[in-house]
This record gives C-alpha cells, structure tokens and sequence, in this order.
C-alpha cells in the first residue's frame, strides 16, 4: 500500500464521514498542546476525537497524556494511522463502535479503554 501524507488521509475520512451524514472538524485548542486534531461528528449522535498521523507516526508524549485525559472522562477518542487505519476506523463506525482505539496502519487494532467495541 503507497505512503500516504496526513492531509490525505484527512481528505480520505472527511469524504467518507460526509458520505455518512456527518462532519470532520480541524479542532484547535490554543491553550491546550497535544489534544487530538479532528472531531468527527456522526448522524447517530457520536462525537469521536481523532488524531491522524501517518502510517509509521508516533504520538508525543504531550498527546498520549492528553488522549487519557479525554479518556478517563468517558469520551471516545481514536489515532487512525495511515489508509489502513481510516479505513479500519470507518468500518468500526459504522457498526457503531464506541470503543476508544489505536487503528495502526498495519490494520492492528489497541483498544484503549472507555467503552465497548
């Protein structure tokens, strides 16, 4: 599968998430550094923080503290890395997932806790 740049996976989710009925939105916390970078809103009534990173992307020690923040306040929160990982991410939100996870572009999938899958 090519490497692909985040900016295009972002494309990749916003038209899948559009197609759905519901929203992909840069979020941007000026006080806050390391909070996840999207929001996706879904038709249902979901609300998922996502950060997007590449495919070999790592997350920052800033962003792992943040992300458990969201966490342990029982909200979902998914890193999709890669196409692999927004597609894995996509097919779970449709069936209605409601499990924080770490979609890894090897198609691995690391439920991080706050909810069922």
């Amino acid at each position: 599968m090519p490497s692909y740049r985040e900016r295009d996976i972002e494309a990749y989710l916003r038209r899948q998430i559009e197609k759905e009925g519901g929203l992909f939105w840069k979020f941007t916390s000026p006080e806050r550094a390391g909070v996840p970078d999207r929001i996706a809103v879904f038709p249902d009534g979901r609300t998922v923080f996502v950060e997007l990173k590449t495919a070999s992307g790592m997350l920052t020690k800033i962003q792992k503290y943040q992300i458990a923040l969201l966490i342990n306040l029982h909200q979902q929160v998914c890193v999709v890395r890669g196409r692999r990982g927004a597609e894995h991410f996509m097919r779970d939100m449709r069936e209605h997932s409601v499990s924080s996870v770490d979609y890894d572009a090897s198609g691995e999938e690391f439920n991080m806790g706050g909810g069922d899958a």
